[in-house]
């Protein structure tokens, strides 16, 4: 609804001053990509003053229109409509662009900067997001009403992106799952750093994108013409049954003299001279940051304008399903009051897989966290992650909360970091350990930006058996410890597993759950998830050694430690899990736990790359495994009772 609207000639100056911040803002910061943000200086306005549904005074409501640049490094072009808009950002925002604890980095940042849905940068996550974006939009409007989701997800994305693989299985799941509410704005401009595109790439993208079952129009070199923009970007929120593709053929760098659809126009800043040149041709002042106080004023007010209707009318609309209990703790990431009070307990003794108690934790707890949606990227009847008492996800049931990713693992990670983005879906995902490494960049992303999402990762060891090193992970457990700010979980057993999804629910951030394929004697109570490590057996005090171990090797090392009691050995045995948890507990925990002088052997099926933090030796893994049964590769590995007595015995004496 267009309550207002800005004149002809606010229209055209207001492209202008986007495409003179392009130039000022990389300028003034000496870095460059101010081509593709001049080019789509139109497209953008278009989206943000006439298209969207948005209000700038409200950056949560939950039914705004969701906007994502995948090709991050355009990132200028964003800020400059943020600031136009009134959404927060000021002129001094903009000339600190790319600068120190600017709000206006190199590429967007969710949670830095109002009004940015995802973290983008990495070329074609945004896609993937987008993704994600509108399946939780519809499984949301099918559960809860139109009244209270109701909107679109609007994606710009370019050559890169569509070079990427990440693209190909996002773009493949929205067209298998036939996501009408989702938008993609394809930038054709034919330009990478390197040069023309032809150098590397000639796929037919409109083609491509058919052949995926999306909605496609091409609107050919329509970047200054505001009217076909926008009624290609309306025509495509009346379709139904498909995403949308819409191909725009776009000049980077236009409308500059000298640099226009080159290459240079990319990644290098303009000169000076190239600047004042480019705003001659375009008929604005030769002076930084040109932004007339009528026309901020006037772009402001209709923005805000049209934002507060729409969203009041959302208000109005939605009042009963936002005051439910269900809404709220979908909007929350949490569960109803009380839906932690009877988790599954498992008997010590019993052996039971950590990958079979996730499925325990998960489907007792489903019916009472209503914004759980879990899935896998095949493998489900492997990993855990299947839900008892739901639908699978899908245009025909979209209020189904079981989604089949296929084997799309990057393309997975990427919609559940939207699907977290967007609020109102917990996203749930699991795969093989080993298989991690293709969803590294967007757990890279998630943790960026605090995305809530949990990922499930089963089959932690060469435990794997007769697949091989090809599927058993080594390396992955140290890699993961390495980014900062997730949450890694490799719990020792059954009761742990259970205690960790909790702990993963009560996170404020992304969460990984490290779990065995096969079966585990339960020896904890799964307390020592709450700080990260705990004790889980002592043969008397003080003890004279302190085995330490996670997942599968927790109950390797209770064996030893009971079969060196009888010899006289004290040993304790403590359950890490959480590298990071514990890491932030207090130095008194740690000594508690650890000590001052006494050895500590710890024990993991995997690379002992950081363990010199905690013990004095480890055992480990550091080569590649081997194609036979399970156990006996453990076993050929060192993994096993009798290594920890005789590595103990040596580390004591």
């Amino acid at each position: 609804m267009r309550l207002v609207t800005l004149t002809a000639e606010q229209d055209d100056l207001a492209v202008k001053l986007i495409k003179g911040m392009a130039m000022d803002g990389p300028l003034k910061a000496n870095s460059g990509h101010q081509g593709t943000a001049m080019a789509l200086a139109g497209l953008g306005h278009v989206l943000f003053s006439r298209v969207m549904k948005r209000n700038p005074a409200d950056h949560a409501w939950p039914d705004r229109d969701r906007f994502i640049l995948s090709n991050g490094h355009a990132s200028i072009l964003q800020y400059a409509l943020l600031f136009l808009n009134g959404d927060g950002l000021e002129l001094d925002d903009l000339k600190n662009f790319r600068q120190w604890e600017s709000l206006t980095p190199g590429h967007p940042e969710a949670g830095h900067t109002a009004g940015v849905e995802v973290t983008t940068g990495p070329l074609g996550q945004g896609l993937g997001n987008s993704v994600g974006m509108a399946l939780a939009e519809r499984n949301l409007r099918a559960r809860f009403g139109a009244d209270a989701m109701d909107h679109h997800t609007f994606v710009i994305f370019g050559d890169g992106c569509a070079m990427e693989g990440i693209s190909h299985e996002a773009a493949s799941l929205a067209g298998h799952q036939r996501l009408d509410r989702l938008i993609a704005i394809y930038d054709d401009n034919h330009v990478t750093i390197d040069g023309h595109t032809d150098l590397a790439y000639s796929d037919n993208v409109p083609e491509r994108f058919r052949a995926y079952g999306w909605d496609v129009v091409e609107i050919g070199e329509a970047e200054d013409d505001l009217d076909s923009m926008e009624a290609a970007l309306n025509a495509a929120k009346d379709q139904t049954e498909r995403p949308s593709l819409i191909v725009l053929r776009s000049h980077i760098g236009s409308p500059s003299p000298d640099w226009t659809d080159s290459p240079k126009a990319h990644g290098n800043p303009f000169k000076a001279d190239d600047v004042a040149q480019t705003k001659a041709v375009m008929g604005i002042p030769d002076e930084p940051f040109w932004a007339p106080d009528d026309l901020v004023a006037a772009c402001r007010a209709h923005a805000a304008e049209r934002g507060a209707a729409a969203q009041a009318a959302w208000e109005n609309g939605s009042e009963a399903v936002r005051s439910s209990p269900e809404w709220i703790a979908a909007w929350g990431a949490t569960g109803l009051d009380g839906w932690d009070a009877d988790l599954p307990v498992v008997a010590k003794g019993e052996s039971q897989a950590t990958r079979v108690a996730i499925k325990t934790a998960l489907n007792a707890t489903f019916d009472r966290i209503p914004g759980l949606m879990s899935g896998s990227a095949d493998l489900t009847g492997s990993n855990g992650t299947a839900i008892d008492n739901t639908t699978n996800q899908s245009a025909d049931d979209p209020a189904g909360r079981y989604m089949h990713y296929g084997i799309r693992e990057h393309g997975m990670s990427a919609a559940m970091v939207g699907m977290a983005r967007h609020g109102g879906i917990l996203p749930v995902g699991g795969t093989f350990f080993t298989f991690y490494d293709y969803a590294r960049p967007t757990i890279r992303l998630a943790s960026m930006s605090k995305a809530k999402v949990v990922f499930v990762y089963t089959h932690d060891s060469v435990g794997v058996g007769e697949d091989g090193p090809t599927h058993q992970p080594i390396e992955q457990l140290a890699a993961l410890r390495a980014i900062p700010d997730l949450h890694v979980v490799r719990p020792a057993d059954a009761n742990e597993t259970i205690h960790a999804w909790a702990d993963a629910v009560r996170h404020d951030g992304p969460t990984v759950l490290v779990l065995s394929r096969q079966g585990i004697p339960v020896t904890t109570d799964g307390s020592a998830i709450e700080r990260g490590a705990g004790i889980v057996t002592e043969h008397g005090e003080p003890p004279q050694l302190v085995i330490v171990g996670t997942g599968a090797e927790v109950g390797v090392a209770v064996e030893a430690a009971e079969r060196l009691a009888t010899d006289g050995i004290s040993a304790r045995v403590v359950s890490l899990p959480s590298w990071d948890r514990f890491a932030a507990q207090d130095e008194a925990y740690h000594r508690e736990l650890f000590p001052p002088g006494v050895p500590v052997l710890s024990i993991e099926a995997a690379a002992t790359f950081g363990w010199d933090r905690y013990a004095d030796d480890s055992i480990g893994i550091d080569r590649f495994g081997a194609s036979a049964p399970g156990a006996l590769v453990l076993d050929k590995l060192g993994i096993n009772a009798n290594h920890v007595i005789e590595r103990a015995r040596a580390l004591i004496n």
